[in-house]
Order: structure tokens, then C-alpha cells, then sequence
């Protein structure tokens, strides 16, 4: 798969997210649709919009674990095991990030946080599910722009652990 950003709608200077995969000669394609602000669920929407699995398209969510920002990317088709993350980062507890801290660590808005290209490395948890396939698609680091990658690349680009924290 080629870096294929300016095909597929991307503006010329990118997001932060499309700017890191580039910087970093990551293969990765980007797909843009027409967002819905009522959308209920905007990973759903995105999966829909493009017409692959929900499965194959994962949200990118900020929780506290002890007193700490922690990135989770599960499957759009689930919901996140928090105390499975808070176990993947040796942690107690954790809950659902506030949603000002959310978007003031990371650059981004509710809805087009991406887990690359953040305004503050974190460390990431990834469902390990990503790994069944070939490419996966993330958020692009704005709303109606999803990237699709090589799982290895996000875990790689994210210096993040994979371990199962997602779950129906």
C-alpha cells in the first residue's frame, strides 16, 4: 500500500496523523466521507461510510488509569474493558478520561482523535484483534478522514503494547 494522502481527499499539508506516517515512511492510505454531526457513533459511521467491517475500524479513547492519560484503540464494533486496560499498564484503576483533557493532550477533537501524530506521547494500548488482519483503519485526526495502515505500523508508530482490551 502506498502513501496514497492526497488521492483520497487529504488536504496538501495533512493532519498531524497523516504528517507522522509520512514522516516516518509508513505505508498507509487515507479515506475521506461526508460526516454526519448527528451521527450517533462516529466509528460506526466511518465503518459504514466506507464499507468495511467494524471490526477492521478501531476508535481511538483517553482514559485515566491512576491518575495518568492512557490511549486505548479498540474495534468501533465493541466497547473498551477498562480494567483490562488498567491491568495492560500494570495499573488499578481506570475510567473514561475527561473530554477537555482528551482533546488538550492529544491536539485533536472528540469524534477525529487518531492515535498518531498526538500533541503528547502517551502510552498506548492497542486490541490485540488488530493483528487478525491485513490493514486496519484508525481516525486521521479529523472527522469524516479515517487512515488505513498496517497494524504492525500502528503498534510500531505508537510504540504501543497490544494486549485484549476490547470487548463486545
Amino acid at each position: 500500500m502506498a502513501n496514497k494522502a492526497a488521492s483520497k481527499g487529504a488536504t496538501s499539508k495533512g493532519t498531524p496523523a497523516t504528517v507522522a506516517l509520512t514522516q516516518a515512511k509508513a505505508a498507509f492510505e487515507v479515506h475521506a466521507y461526508d460526516h454526519d454531526p448527528g451521527a450517533q457513533s462516529y466509528g460506526t459511521e466511518a465503518a459504514e461510510a466506507m464499507g468495511v467491517p467494524a471490526e477492521r475500524v478501531f476508535k481511538t479513547l483517553l482514559a485515566d488509569v491512576d491518575g495518568k492519560l492512557v490511549v486505548a484503540v479498540v474495534p468501533v464494533s465493541g466497547q473498551l474493558d477498562l480494567k483490562a486496560l488498567a491491568g495492560a499498564v500494570g495499573g488499578k484503576k481506570a475510567a473514561m478520561a475527561d473530554p477537555a483533557a482528551a482533546e488538550r493532550s492529544t491536539g485533536y477533537v472528540l469524534g477525529g482523535i487518531s492515535p498518531l501524530g498526538q500533541r503528547k506521547k502517551l502510552p498506548t494500548v492497542i486490541d490485540e484483534s488488530a493483528l487478525e488482519y491485513e490493514t486496519v483503519f484508525c481516525s486521521a485526526g479529523r472527522r469524516g478522514l479515517e487512515i488505513e495502515l498496517a497494524p504492525a505500523d500502528l503498534v510500531r508508530l505508537t510504540s504501543a503494547r497490544t494486549a485484549a482490551i476490547g470487548r463486545d
